[in-house]
């Protein structure tokens, strides 16, 4: 039987299997991807970092891929005073170069209508000292999206960005230990300065993400090719 597929790299985190659950909710297929994959847990061993690796994804998916969405990030690596160069690179590599290589791999089974999604976050364009290899690489991976929009919009594939800011994960309960160590805080207190920058009381959630993935799916969203869906929580104050 031939499905329309949603292929989810970084589908074992939390922000990932909340829109791998969205994706099948809208009655597409998910292939999960991870770097430590899972296959009893439905989760294809993938390392995005590695071209042999991704291209094995397209022999997995039996028909049009309907959403591509790139969910994966590297850890958290520090601020400029200190953090290790080589982490700047490893975060730009599973971003960016991650986004290019699926996107190849699977190029033959796009159709009219099909999205490719990269979650970037609010520090891609509200970039902070802290936090350079996320702000850089994320800052980055918005600069493709606008390219492979341009690209591909003609075949009417759309490319798209959603930007959340902190999401309430365990990643951020990192974030918030990572800030606290650098500002020599609390966590209560680096945690209460994260929800101070936005102008409603609380992070985006998993599935706050995951709604705005599959919002995509709807027919309305290919005039939103190349844009960016920011769930900040109002950080953003620059125009535009």
């Amino acid at each position: 039987m031939t499905h329309e597929w949603a292929v989810v790299a970084g589908a074992s985190g939390a922000l990932g299997s909340a829109i791998a659950d969205a994706l099948r909710a809208r009655g597409l297929a998910v292939l999960g991807l991870a770097r430590h994959g899972n296959e009893s847990a439905g989760l294809m061993e993938v390392d995005l970092r590695d071209e042999d690796s991704v291209a094995l994804v397209a022999d997995r998916v039996d028909g049009a891929v309907r959403a591509l969405v790139h969910v994966a990030g590297p850890p958290l690596a520090g601020g400029v005073a200190n953090v290790d160069t080589q982490s700047v690179l490893e975060a730009v590599d599973v971003k960016v170069n991650g986004l290019l290589r699926l996107v190849r791999a699977v190029d033959d089974r796009f159709v009219a209508g099909s999205r490719i999604v990269a979650v970037t976050g609010h520090l891609g364009y509200d970039p902070v000292p802290a936090s350079v290899s996320a702000g850089v690489a994320n800052a980055a991976l918005a600069a493709l999206v606008r390219q492979l929009a341009a690209a591909y919009g003609p075949r009417g594939v759309t490319c798209h960005a959603v930007a959340p800011g902190p999401v309430d994960s365990p990643r951020v309960d990192r974030l918030i230990e990572h800030l606290a160590d650098a500002g020599g805080l609390s966590a209560e207190e680096a945690r209460q300065r994260l929800l101070d920058e936005a102008s409603v009381d609380r992070f985006a959630t998993p599935a706050d993400v995951a709604w705005a993935v599959a919002l995509l799916l709807d027919d309305a969203a290919t005039v939103m090719n190349g844009s960016t869906i920011f769930l900040d929580g109002g950080r953003r104050t620059s125009i535009p």
